[in-house]
């Protein structure tokens, strides 16, 4: 009998352990910066995206295949999240849990894009090819 109730609280306590929450790191763009600029043997790809854009959910199936495929190699996805500040508890880090995204996701949050935005690439206008939004 003791040895059953020793089950039963063990298991009781390894539930809440077991359910954790996504970690994703919330970065301005002068900390987010230097991760541009990597000088290393690593190949990385990183994507920015946001949870309201349409064409980006539908590509990030790719990005997880991608990364998936070349997990054990010197490689790297990063997935930049461009959510709002205030919805990443309410929307981004369910969407990672949900979708069980296993590339990095960060936050980047920057309200002026205009500023950073030709840091990253003069040729980005900042949208998807597409502009339909959830």
């Amino acid at each position: 009998m003791k040895t059953l109730l020793i089950f039963v609280l063990s298991f009781s306590i390894l539930i809440p352990v077991a359910k954790s929450q996504a970690q994703v790191k919330v970065y301005n763009f002068e900390e987010f910066k230097p991760i541009l600029n990597l000088s290393n043997d690593t190949t990385y790809v990183i994507n920015f995206w946001a949870t309201w854009c349409v064409p980006c959910i539908k590509e990030l199936p790719d990005f997880e295949r991608l990364n998936a495929m070349y997990k054990n190699e010197k490689f790297k996805m990063l997935l930049v999240s461009l959510d709002f500040r205030k919805s990443l508890e309410s929307r981004l880090i369910p969407y990672v849990e949900k979708n069980d995204l296993q590339a990095e996701v960060i936050m980047l949050y920057e309200p002026d894009a205009n500023a950073w935005i030709p840091q990253v690439d003069n040729s980005w206008s900042g949208r998807h090819s597409c502009n339909n939004y959830i």
